[in-house]
């Protein structure tokens, strides 16, 4: 099974020397690297957001296997959803689905389904892994499209990615891919944005599930970032912070409805 890029030309540059330049532009130089157990990274085209992927990961002691999280845009699929099997493709290449780690995903996370559905025209995986595919040699990853806002569905999905890090015998990163809040004023999202970006550095998994509900916040991806929050914290994570942030009014000038995008790290 192959998933072909489906956001090749759109989101990012469809051709290889295109995608790999502007990545590689993307990225500042970094003379320390730390570990860390999850990010958070957004997942909009490169114009408004790759300098933040790009600035989040280069600072990051990468491993060569992930969990990546993501909202579920296009309400397809199971409300936890899975791709067990085959491999994903970019410009750069061919990533591999990890099927281990996908089998232990779903021996601890009991409401995850198998549902490659939900994932055919999800986005917010894609456009991550170019910059993977840039900084690994090679890697596998499992995708899993959170399209539940339950918060006890959120928290025990935590409480299984942590069982599967735990018992995983070489190191797996968890990431989460979310923007902030969309199309408001820009003043209006960014109070939004640094209500919900202190909470997460909080780690207060409740706290940033009712300040994104009752405020309300549009922060698509809040779902899998309480997942991995929860799964961090049982981990023992010392702290969150926050690497960067921008707003789509960075690149357009238009202030009037904007996007906000976030890196965060977890360690």
């Amino acid at each position: 099974m192959i998933h072909k890029a489906a956001f090749a030309g759109s989101f990012y540059p469809g051709e290889a020397p295109e995608l790999r330049r502007q990545v590689a532009s993307a990225i500042p130089p970094q003379r320390s690297k730390h570990k860390a157990l999850g990010v958070m990274l957004p997942h909009a085209g490169y114009r408004y957001c790759g300098h933040i992927i790009g600035k989040t990961l280069a600072g990051l002691q990468l491993p060569r296997r992930f969990i990546l999280l993501c909202p579920n845009h296009t309400g397809r699929g199971a409300p936890l959803s899975i791709q067990s099997l085959g491999r994903w493709q970019t410009p750069l290449g061919e990533v591999e689905i990890d099927r281990p780690l996908a089998r232990a995903i779903k021996r601890h996370c009991l409401n995850v389904q198998d549902s490659p559905e939900a994932l055919r025209r999800e986005h917010s995986v894609e456009v991550q892994l170019p910059f993977l595919q840039y900084f690994l040699d090679e890697f596998t990853f499992v995708p899993v499209a959170v399209g539940t806002s339950r918060l006890q569905s959120l928290l025990l999905l935590g409480r299984g990615l942590a069982a599967v890090l735990e018992e995983a015998e070489e190191p797996v990163m968890l990431i989460a891919t979310s923007d902030m809040n969309h199309f408001e004023p820009a003043e209006v999202g960014r109070q939004k944005d640094q209500a919900a970006l202190r909470l997460i550095c909080e780690m207060d998994c409740q706290g940033l599930y009712r300040e994104v509900r009752e405020r309300p916040i549009s922060m698509c991806g809040y779902g899998p970032m309480i997942a991995i929050m929860e799964a961090c914290r049982l981990l023992e994570a010392r702290r969150a912070e926050v690497v960067d942030y921008a707003q789509s009014s960075d690149v357009t000038g238009e202030f009037s409805s904007v996007v906000g995008y976030a890196g965060v790290v977890i360690r």
